[in-house]
């Protein structure tokens, strides 16, 4: 492991500034660093890059020379007064999404990006790094003389070694200006100071918890939110101050992470202050299991006494039962019924491997003409059955077509029976001179030939007639 760590220090000539002891990918586990998941775009170009200094601290800077960066590599930036030096944590379009993030208004200079950071530069900046230790404790001590309420928990000295910053906590106000002089006087630099919370300190100083892992405001949280002794109270948690504290002294963040579903719980189940009885005795509520959904009663307020567990179902079953004047013999079910238990439930087949290996079942198409309504397939029609109109002979088949729609619509009605359909026909051929339609097309030929010798027949005694 020791050549693996000098031959990477050997390529980039500088530690990891989060861990300070190696170049791997141990920033990357913190909170300090984002995915870049607009890197495949095209065109994620921004002029502006976030810049990370020690621990948590991070600036905005401007790439005014367009040098060729990338994220990881040390820089040179421009200071008040002087330079540092810093890691390029982020590029492109991602640093708009933060600097909207951290709230930055439109008029708030940016300084610029001098150049990256060259082998002297990184020298000096190892030489400042390594008074930060000293410094802090000398500075505590020029605090105490003092007489000042305050804890200076961390040192940051600038890249080129002419500033430092003292981060300090104190609970009521503090006038350090006597305190500047003295640090300004003994350390020949300039001094900057600021006031941070408990919970700020820790995540810069880092540590275990108590749970085995790296503290969490140390890790991946970015801000913090306030807890309060309510959400231990909703989690049936002792309300014991060392169990509940956490490594700054103040109430653990994890006490909020589980509340909100433990009050969601807590509505489905009785309320506490209700008291039940049976005939024996009156139980009270001693504690409660909010996800098992079982409740705890004593038959006394204040220590625990005939203690039953029974479950929240039977509980409103005595509650409504004390409501109607009735009282059980116990507390427990008589019956030996068991309240049934819903088994687990995948309603969206999420859980299964071969969920996608099923083949859909195809949807029945509906017919084209418009109608909705589906064809009865073949299959299902009896062999020998034929419509009812071709078993008929053909002299007996009811007219069909736009001849017979047409002498409907000019008044005429539709033939009801076979005998006013053959009377029909016989005036139709007598008005006509014998002609008539194939009801087939074969032979069209032929028959539009005799159609037509007996037009020329039957216009000459026509013309006769009308000359007599």
């Amino acid at each position: 492991m020791s050549n693996d760590k000098e031959s990477k220090k050997g390529i980039t000539g500088q530690e990891c500034l989060t861990c300070n002891k190696c170049e791997c990918d141990c920033g990357k586990r913190s909170n300090l660093d984002c995915t870049n998941w607009l890197g495949d775009i095209p065109g994620n170009d921004f002029e502006i890059v976030e810049v990370q200094f020690k621990n948590t601290r991070k600036g905005f800077y401007r790439n005014s020379a367009h040098l060729p960066l990338e994220v990881g590599d040390m820089v040179a930036v421009e200071a008040n007064p002087g330079h540092d030096i810093g890691r390029v944590s982020m590029m492109g379009n991602l640093v708009k999404l933060q600097m909207k993030k951290a709230n930055l208004k439109p008029g708030v200079e940016i300084l610029r990006v001098f150049r990256k950071a060259k082998a002297s530069d990184l020298e000096r900046f190892e030489q400042a790094k390594a008074k930060e230790v000293d410094t802090m404790i000398r500075s505590r001590q020029i605090a105490a003389d003092l007489k000042l309420k305050m804890k200076i928990g961390d040192v940051e000295y600038q890249g080129d070694g002419n500033k430092a910053i003292f981060y300090y906590i104190a609970d009521e106000r503090v006038d350090f200006r006597q305190l500047i002089k003295v640090l300004a006087e003994v350390f020949k630099i300039r001094v900057e100071m600021k006031q941070i919370g408990a919970r700020q300190e820790a995540g810069r100083i880092g540590g275990i918890g108590p749970c085995g892992r790296p503290l969490c405001c140390a890790t991946w949280m970015s801000n913090f939110v306030s807890v309060a002794t309510s959400a231990a109270r909703y989690q049936d948690i002792s309300l014991n101050p060392q169990k509940l504290a956490g490594q700054c002294a103040k109430l653990k963040c994890c006490i909020n992470f589980e509340v909100d579903d433990y009050v969601e719980a807590s509505k489905q189940l009785p309320p506490r202050d209700v008291a039940l009885e049976t005939k024996d005795n009156t139980y009270y509520h001693f504690k409660t299991d909010i996800f098992k959904k079982q409740i705890t009663y004593s038959t006394d307020k204040h220590i625990p006494a005939n203690l039953v567990t029974i479950s929240a179902y039977r509980v409103f079953e005595v509650i409504e039962m004390n409501k109607q004047g009735e009282k059980p013999d116990k507390l427990e079910r008589t019956d030996g019924k068991k309240p049934e238990m819903k088994a687990f439930g995948d309603l969206l087949g999420q859980d299964s491997i071969s969920r996608f290996d099923k083949k859909k079942k195809k949807k029945n198409k509906p017919a084209k003409n418009g109608g909705g309504k589906e064809k009865e397939p073949r299959e299902k029609r009896p062999a020998n059955e034929k419509p009812a109109r071709k078993d008929a002979p053909r002299e007996q088949r009811a007219p069909r077509g736009r001849n017979s729609q047409n002498r409907q619509a000019e008044g005429g009605e539709a033939p009801q029976n076979v005998e006013q359909a053959q009377v029909r026909n016989e005036a139709r051929q007598q008005a006509g001179g014998g002609r008539q339609r194939g009801h087939h097309r074969q032979g069209g030929g032929r028959n539009r030939r005799q159609g037509d010798n007996n037009r020329k027949d039957n216009n000459a005694p026509a013309s006769d007639n009308s000359e007599k």
